[in-house]
C-alpha cells in the first residue's frame, strides 16, 4: 500500500487537480480510495502566460524558462496542500501542464509503430519540471508521462484508459468511461464477462470538451465569466443543427483512431471560425453557445457510433464537463438507450478522477507495470510511463533523477 498524490492540469488551465490517493493491489486487484482532493487555481496572471503560450505567442527562451519553474512552484505547493493533516505522501505523480501536443505526422497501425522515423513521431510538451518538484515538496516525484510512449510511436494520449479498465470496468455492462475537459476523451471498456475483455478496451480523443465553450463565454462576457457554470447560459439558447452539421464534417471527427487533439486544433482560430460560420444565421450568444455545446454532445456520441463496436450499455461520465448538466442532457438525447451518469454514481470522483489516474500511473512506473495500452494509443508496444525523480533517503536537497 502506498499513499501518491497525483497531479493534473487539462487543455482548459483552470487550475491544479490535487488527489491524495491511498493505492494497493497492482492491476485486477487495485484498489483506490481518495483520502483528500482538492482544485487549487493557477494566479490570472500565470494563466494567461499558459494559455498564451498554448496558443504560439512567442516566448524567448528564458521566459519559457520561467514559466516552466513557476509551473512547478504551483504544482509543488498544489501537493503540499492537499497533503496536510495527512500522512506524508510516499510519491508524487505530476502530469504537468500541457501547453503544445502534436499527433504522430503518419497513422501507420499499431503493428508497424516500431518503424516509424523520428520525423514522423507525435510531440508533447508540458511544463512544471518533476525534478523542481521533488525538490520543493521532498517527495520523490513521476512526471512526463507522455514521453516513453510518443517515443514508441503513440499518440501518447489518451493514458488513462488502463487505469479506467482496472477501475471502471463492469462483469456484464459495456461502459464509456467519458472525460470532458478542455478536450473530450473516451476509454471504451467491454463487459468483464466478454472474452479477452482486456484486448478490446480501446479510447481516443472525442473533440472539444469545455475548451471552445469556455474561450466562447470568455469572449461573450467581455471577461466576466470564464466559463458557463452548469450550462445555463446555454440552456436558454436553441442550437443550430445546420452548423453542427457542417462542423462535424472537420476531418478529426471522421478519423478513425488512434487519434488525439488538443488546443492546436480546437483552440482560439477555430472558435474564430465557428463565429464567422455563425454570422450568417443571426444567433444569439445562448444560441451560439448552445450550439457549440451540441458540437461537444453530438460529437461523443458520433465518434460511439462511428468507432464503436456497440454503443455502450452506461457512460460515466467525469471532469469539469460533467458538471455541465445542459451539457450531460444533450449528450443523453443523443444516447437514448444509453445511461449517462458520473463516474461518481459507480464510487470515484468524477472531479479527481484524471488527477486519481496519474497516482495509478506513477505507482505502476514504481512497480514497473505498463501504463499505456498500444491498442489505444497506436504504440509499438507497452511501457512503463514517466521519468522518475527520487528524494534520497540521505537528504531531501538531494535528487537523483532516473528516466525511463
Amino acid at each position: 500500500m502506498m499513499h501518491i498524490i497525483g497531479l493534473m492540469s487539462g487543455t482548459s488551465v483552470d487550475g491544479i487537480d490535487a488527489a491524495l490517493v491511498e493505492i494497493s493491489g497492482l492491476e485486477t486487484d487495485l484498489q483506490v480510495k481518495l483520502l483528500a482532493g482538492a482544485t487549487y487555481p493557477y494566479p490570472e496572471t500565470l494563466r494567461s502566460q499558459i494559455l498564451a503560450v498554448g496558443a504560439g505567442e512567442p516566448i524567448s527562451m528564458s521566459e519559457f524558462a520561467t514559466l516552466d519553474d513557476a509551473i512547478a512552484e504551483q504544482f509543488a505547493q498544489a501537493a503540499l496542500a492537499v497533503q496536510a493533516g495527512h500522512t506524508p505522501a510516499d510519491l508524487i505523480g505530476s502530469h504537468g501542464q500541457t501547453v503544445y501536443h502534436r499527433p504522430p505526422k503518419k497513422d501507420q497501425g499499431t503493428n508497424d509503430k516500431a518503424v516509424c522515423s523520428s520525423s514522423e513521431l507525435g510531440y508533447s510538451l508540458q511544463l512544471g519540471r518533476g525534478a523542481a518538484i521533488a525538490h520543493l515538496t521532498g517527495i520523490s516525484t513521476v512526471s512526463n508521462f507522455r514521453v516513453a510512449d510518443i517515443a514508441a510511436g503513440g499518440q501518447g494520449a489518451p493514458l488513462v484508459p488502463r487505469v479506467d479498465a482496472y477501475l471502471l470496468s463492469h462483469a456484464t455492462q459495456s461502459r464509456c468511461v467519458q472525460n470532458i475537459g478542455g478536450i473530450g476523451n473516451v476509454t471504451y471498456l467491454p463487459a468483464r464477462s466478454t472474452a479477452n475483455w482486456e484486448q478490446q478496451v480501446r479510447g481516443w480523443d472525442t473533440g472539444p470538451g469545455n475548451m471552445l465553450l469556455d474561450l466562447a463565454v470568455q469572449q461573450l462576457s467581455q471577461g466576466a465569466k470564464t466559463y458557463d457554470q452548469d450550462g445555463a447560459w446555454a440552456a436558454t439558447g436553441t442550437p443550430c443543427q445546420v452548423l453542427v452539421e457542417q462542423w462535424l464534417q472537420q476531418d478529426f471527427f471522421q478519423q478513425a483512431p488512434p487519434k488525439s487533439t488538443g488546443r492546436e486544433l480546437f483552440g482560439l482560430d477555430y472558435l474564430k471560425d465557428c463565429f464567422a460560420d455563425a454570422g450568417r444565421y443571426q444567433l444569439s450568444d445562448a444560441d451560439f453557445l448552445a450550439t457549440l455545446t451540441e458540437l461537444t454532445a453530438r460529437s461523443i456520441a458520433h465518434s460511439y457510433g462511428t468507432f464503436l463496436p456497440q454503443l455502450p450499455d452506461q457512460v460515466l461520465l467525469c471532469g469539469g464537463g460533467s458538471r455541465n448538466s445542459y451539457l450531460k442532457q444533450r449528450l443523453q438525447a443523443h444516447l437514448p438507450s444509453t445511461s449517462v451518469i458520473t463516474t461518481d454514481e459507480v464510487g470515484l470522483s468524477a472531479d479527481f478522477k484524471e488527477a486519481i489516474a496519474f497516482a495509478v500511473l506513477a505507482y505502476w512506473q514504481h512497480h514497473g507495470i505498463p501504463g499505456n495500452l498500444p491498442e489505444v494509443t497506436g504504440a509499438a508496444k507497452a511501457i512503463a510511463l514517466g521519468e522518475i525523480h527520487l528524494v534520497t533517503t540521505s537528504g531531501r536537497d538531494s535528487i537523483e533523477s532516473h528516466p525511463h
